[in-house]
């Protein structure tokens, strides 16, 4: 049986901190209007997903590498547009401060709050060799085919 309820599916492809921050705010926004919301996170986006803190787990060497090259957890992303060697993000950080609003991990543990569906991409977790155990509690893991199945459901249907 369909849902009544509007669905909206976003694509985090962009690892930038800033473009995670629209989807984010988009997708609370959406939420917040009762919408049924996915957000499906590959390649770079899957660094929003990634825990800050080091998780020990066994690696080959080209894994290894995207590990060290990958920024870790949403607040070490760098910006799409005038990163200055990640003095942008602190300068962005600093507004977004002086401006109240939130900054991206607080929205990603609003979107979370609110049941917001966090999908992290498995195929690309294979190709990047991310580990499970390496990113945030309470996601989902799926395949394109589960995307695919929301999206076409979904009113609105984004790619960031």
């Amino acid at each position: 049986m369909m849902s009544d309820k509007k669905r909206t599916t976003i694509i985090l492809f962009s690892g930038d901190y800033d473009k995670a921050m629209a989807a984010y705010i988009i997708a609370n926004g959406a939420a917040a209007f009762d919408h049924e919301v996915t957000i499906f996170h590959t390649f770079w986006g899957l660094n929003a997903l990634r825990k800050e803190e080091h998780v020990p787990v066994q690696k080959g060497f080209i894994e290894k590498m995207f590990a060290k090259m990958m920024p870790r957890g949403a607040d070490k992303m760098g910006l799409s547009n005038m990163n200055f060697g990640g003095f942008g993000p602190k300068m962005i950080k600093n507004i977004i401060k002086k401006h109240n609003a939130m900054p991206l991990p607080q929205l990603i543990e609003m979107a979370q709050e609110q049941d917001v569906k966090l999908v992290a991409c498995t195929m690309t977790m294979d190709l990047l060799g991310l580990q499970q155990e390496e990113l945030l509690e309470g996601i989902e893991y799926a395949g394109v085919a589960a995307y695919l199945a929301d999206a076409q459901e979904g009113n609105v249907n984004l790619f960031i």
